[in-house]
């Protein structure tokens, strides 16, 4: 309480200062600021300084297009996932606490300078005792459970009650969403959760013969526990690395095919999807192989999303955007009567847009050594993907469509494969390619396919 308290009292001084500034002027108050706390800017950093918890939920609400107002998603995009580095004496009295015996018996090696450090988890690089293999070991940060935990008790308190005072607000689900929301960051501070998906993922990958072609890092179980991740360190290039890339591989069209193939092959094969590919997550490793990275965003597909989907990809592929709107119109039918005619007509303006998309503007990682140069340019290529699916969004909502919050998901992942084939394989259409298999009816591939 004292913490939120604070952090309205620093918000309220920045939107007054701001409104003193622009209350004398002749063109009057700014629609942003007349919501005043509630507008999305200071929303945005009210969120921001009331610390972790409202990072992600900022983060959630940026990532779910089909459930919030588009000016919200659009500002909570600016909502970064960085944070101080916790000291390392903390961490490293996390580790053995968890770990239960003496970390030089564990790690020959911890770099006490971290790799990364988000709102909820840190990453540091070390090297294995036994095996003197180098990892990565992704801690999470001290009191965060807890602290999500209360947070979002008192948020699904709130909606309950904001529910019961204005019955309009259940027609949103707006308790509903709370709970999603709930579930899905809870599960993010579960490292078992993240390592099941990962090993899912690879086992997914040796069932279909992907092995050769494609893996996740393995995860070392004997020093992984539910705040601890120890995982195999991974080294390669972004697929937005085109230089790196040639200089791995003779042909980076073939990576692509194979990284497509294993993406879909996982809508139905495996039991989640990975749901976060952009170029942080997705690489070309050193021998060869496509590097899928980083599985705390997952994403599960029902039997009538995926039905619906693979028409919609169909129609995408041949530009049949009356085909589309009926697809499209089955995902989210809330029971009204859809004019097809005029969807399809919105769908093509929409989609037209892609091309205009800068397929460079991700600098590429391994030549750079400014970290936040990188970590700007990630940003900004989403703020680019979310903004071509807000238009989707706001079209199909004036037509009274809703869509499942998964179909976001898969589409998000979309618009990073179509910047992928744009950079590494200008003249491939991902969709109508036959090297790609987005059937549902499956058969296992033979491996040599894409040696």
């Amino acid at each position: 309480m004292a913490q939120g308290i604070q952090a309205v009292l620093g918000v309220g001084g920045e939107w007054l200062n701001d409104l003193s500034k622009t209350a004398n002027t002749s063109a009057g108050i700014p629609s942003q600021m007349q919501l005043g706390l509630l507008s999305p800017l200071y929303l945005r950093r009210l969120f921001e300084r009331m610390g972790a918890t409202y990072i992600k939920l900022g983060q959630f609400v940026a990532s779910a297009p089909t459930l919030f107002p588009a000016e919200y998603v659009e500002e909570f995009q600016k909502c970064f996932d960085q944070a101080p580095a916790v000291p390392y004496d903390v961490i490293e009295s996390i580790l053995r606490e968890e770990l239960q015996r003496p970390l030089d018996s564990v790690y020959e090696y911890i770099d006490p300078v971290p790799i990364a450090s988000a709102s909820i988890a840190q990453v540091h690089g070390a090297r294995l005792k036994s095996s003197q293999k180098d990892v990565v070991i992704k801690v999470l940060k001290p009191g965060i459970e807890d602290t999500l935990v209360a947070d979002l008790n008192f948020i699904y308190v709130v909606a309950r009650v904001l529910e019961f005072l204005n019955p309009e607000l259940q027609r949103t689900s707006l308790v509903g969403i709370v709970k999603d929301i709930k579930e899905s960051m809870l599960e993010e501070v579960d490292f078992r959760k993240e390592a099941a998906n990962i090993q899912a993922f690879q086992g997914y990958i040796d069932a279909m013969g992907f092995d050769r072609q494609a893996k996740a890092p393995f995860v070392y179980q004997h020093c992984s526990t539910k705040r601890v991740l120890t995982m195999e360190r991974l080294y390669g290039v972004p697929l937005t690395d085109l230089d790196s890339i040639r200089s791995l591989v003779p042909d980076p069209e073939l990576t692509l095919v194979t990284a497509l193939n294993v993406w879909f092959g996982s809508l139905i094969s495996c039991e989640s999807f990975h749901a976060d590919v952009h170029a942080g997550n997705l690489w070309l490793l050193r021998d060869g192989r496509i590097g899928f990275i980083d599985f705390g965003i997952v994403g599960r597909i029902s039997p009538r999303t995926w039905a619906a989907m693979e028409v919609f990809l169909a129609s995408f592929a041949t530009e049949d955007y009356d085909a589309m709107a009926s697809a499209l119109s089955e995902m989210g039918a809330t029971g009204n009567d859809i004019n097809t005619n005029e969807f399809a007509k919105d769908l093509r303006k929409i989609f037209s847009s892609i091309q205009d998309l800068d397929t460079e503007i991700i600098v590429a990682t391994a030549r750079t050594p400014d970290a936040t140069a990188v970590s700007a340019n990630v940003v900004l290529d989403e703020r680019q993907m979310n903004a071509l699916f807000l238009d989707l969004v706001r079209v199909s909502e004036s037509y009274g469509l809703k869509f499942p919050r998964e179909f976001a998901l898969l589409m998000k992942q979309l618009l990073y494969f179509d910047r992928y084939t744009r950079l590494l394989a200008p003249s491939m259409n991902m969709l109508r390619d036959e090297r790609i298999n987005i059937s549902t009816n499956r058969q296992p591939r033979r491996t040599d396919r894409f040696q």
